[in-house]
This record gives C-alpha cells, structure tokens and sequence, in this order.
C-alpha cells in the first residue's frame, strides 16, 4: 500500500511540474485597452497585437479540451490570481491563437492592431505608488558644480544608508501611454523622471531583498513628472512639500503594459531606462548607477507598510533631469507643445504630449499660486 501511494505522489509531483514549466509559443505582455468605450485587459504579442482576453478566453473554452475558469473582471484581478490558474490560462490562449494562425488577416474581431485601440494605464489605479527618491548616484546634487557633485557622490558610496521612499497619487497622477500630461497653470518649473515600475504581485511585509523578486509580478515603464516650484513662503515653515512636487493631476505615466517577469529577467542585471524631450535624449541610465537594489526597496518599503498585489515601487531615477545643470549646463523645465517619451529596453515606450492647464476661475486665494508670483521669473 505505501509503496502504491508513492507512485500516486510521483505522478502528481510530475503532473505538477509539467503544469509550472508549460511551454509558450512566444512571451507576452499584458496591458489595459479602451475598446468599444470601456477597459478592456488584452494580451499583448510583438509589441503590436492585442487579445481581448475575455472574448479570447470564451473562444478557447468552446473546445472541451480547456475547463471553464472566470476571467479576471481588470488588471488588479489578473495580478492576484495569476498564479492561481490565470497563468496558465494566458499561456493557452497565447499557444491556441499563434499555434492556429489567428493572429493574421483572417483574425477574429476580438483581435486588434495597437493603432487601433486606446492605450490606457495597465493597472487602473494601483493601491499605492511608492517612489525612490534619489537612488542613482548620477542624480546625487545635480545642480552642484562638478567638486559638489564629486564629493557628495564619495559621501553617498560610503553611506549608502536605508533606502528614502515617497509616496505618489495613484488615482488622478496616474496616466497611460499617449495621454496629455498637463502643466497646472504657473508651474513653470515641470521636470520629467523615468523609473522602472516594479508591480508586486504577492503580498509582502517584512520581505528580505534575498527572496523579494518572488513577490513581483512584472514591470512597466513610469514617469515621476514633478515640480520643481516648491510651495509659497509665509504660514508652517516646512522646507519642502512633497505633495505639490510630485502631486498633481497627470505626473503619473505608467504603461505602456506590463512584462511578466518570467518574460523580462532581472532588472539589476539588464535593465536601461532613458527619456527624451521632442528626440533630444535627457536621461540615459543602467542598474550599475543605482544606490539601492529593486529588492533592497521592496525590502525597506515592505518593512513599514504591507504591499499588496497592484501595488507599484519605482525605482528612481538618473542624472539628466531638467533641473540639473551637471548634463547641459543650464536648468531646462517642460514646455507646453513639447513631446515627452520613456523607454525601458525589453518592455516599451511611453510617449506623452505636454500642455498648459487654464487658469482656474473662482478660487479663495487657498490654491497653490503661480511659481513666478514668490520666486524670481526663469
């Protein structure tokens, strides 16, 4: 008898593994679409092919050969299951529709080119966006001459310290690829980031850097727009305000879909984020230039605050932003009518235009006031 259980044990363990190393015709993304006037979550395949998975799914489950399982209602839902049968079934519909030639001319109507539909951010909205603040050693002091810069570089590579994270707006901040980021009305000083965002995929709390890539699900590229114009003088003599740095309506971009991570690899060994400004590059950066490791800052975050799945930690970002003078010499801030793109190699391009915001009508004298009106004119 023991020895029959054992066969049965093997045999699972063996049906087990076959399911974790299913085989995939070609990787995938996963990203969030408007189509036919409401989000739809699509598989995303060669960077240009989108599967609506709901009308994907229902397809593959007319063969008796695929159980019926519920599809994932959005992004956060696909997250939290994923490796609860989601996977699997995302492998299947990717496997069925290259494997059968679908994909071509002949393709079913639930099967779009990236031009055609709208691209919305992948997660709508994340839990929480948690931001590194100065966490590559190029965007230390950038606004010191090059002694400064020299010195506070040395002082930071001999204390690295604990990481120093921020919280970003999620809902209202966060934005997808080809949305307008909107430069509220006199804030004249509106800087750009780009930042790998890290989307969790289990729950963490008190998560060692040594075991926090098996709590990520994938990644995307993000931006952290912030302003630079500080808040008013008078009233609490707080030194900075991150709120209105990093606050406002739009200074979120995320997309343009998210990479399982099975499909990326590991960001501390391959990962190269850049930024351009109208195809002038700004920002061009490796993981050899960061002061803290992604898993170091899932470590420190998760040590304060439980990080569900959805939840997204961006990495920070390099030298080269718009108030820097160490790469061109002079500040130089986001203009309406400017073109602002975000690449991460092996995941995609965000690209975003800029505008002004109008003037706003029948406030109190509360709001936050024109930079020019308390500091001197750029």
């Amino acid at each position: 008898m023991r020895k029959i259980k054992l066969v049965v044990l093997t045999a699972v363990l063996s049906v087990t593994a076959a399911v974790s190393a299913q085989d995939i015709a070609e990787p995938f993304k996963v990203g969030t679409f408007e189509i036919n006037g409401a989000p739809e979550v699509g598989i995303v395949l060669r960077d240009s092919i989108i599967i609506e998975l709901d009308a994907a799914n229902a397809t593959l489950e007319q063969s008796v050969s695929y159980p019926s399982i519920p599809v994932p209602a959005n992004m956060l839902e696909l997250i939290e299951r994923y490796d609860y049968g989601v996977k699997r079934r995302l492998y299947e519909i990717v496997n069925h529709h290259v494997g059968s030639d679908m994909l071509g001319d002949d393709r079913p109507s639930y099967v779009h080119n990236v031009d055609d539909v709208r691209t919305l951010p992948p997660i709508m909205y994340p839990g929480k966006i948690l931001n590194a603040a100065v966490n590559f050693y190029s965007h230390i002091d950038e606004s010191g001459n090059e002694e400064e810069r020299r010195e506070s570089d040395r002082l930071r590579r001999e204390e690295r310290g604990v990481p120093y994270l921020f919280l970003k707006p999620s809902r209202g901040a966060v934005v997808g690829n080809g949305a307008e980021i909107v430069i509220p009305y006199g804030r004249n000083r509106t800087d750009w980031e780009v930042e790998l965002g890290a989307v969790i995929g289990k729950t963490a709390k008190y998560t060692s850097a040594n075991d926090a890539e098996a709590h990520i699900f994938g990644y995307m590229v993000t931006m952290d727009i912030s302003d630079r114009g500080g808040r008013p003088p008078g009233g609490a003599r707080f030194t900075s305000d991150w709120f209105v740095g990093k606050g406002h309506d739009s200074f979120a971009p995320q997309g343009p879909w998210i990479v399982p991570k099975e499909f990326y690899g590991n960001p501390m060994e391959i990962l190269r984020q850049s930024l351009s400004v109208g195809g002038e590059q700004m920002q061009e950066a490796t993981a050899g230039d960061m002061i803290h490791s992604l898993w170091e800052l899932v470590e420190y975050a998760s040590s304060i605050i439980t990080l569900h799945p959805g939840d997204v930690i961006n990495n920070g970002t390099s030298g080269g932003t718009g108030m820097g003078t160490a790469v061109r010499g002079a500040q130089r801030f986001l203009q309406p009518g400017e073109t602002v793109s975000a690449t991460i190699d092996g995941i995609g391009t965000i690209t975003l235009p800029v505008v002004g915001g109008e003037k706003p009508k029948g406030l109190t004298g509360a709001e936050l006031p024109p930079v020019d009106s308390y500091r001197d004119p750029l």
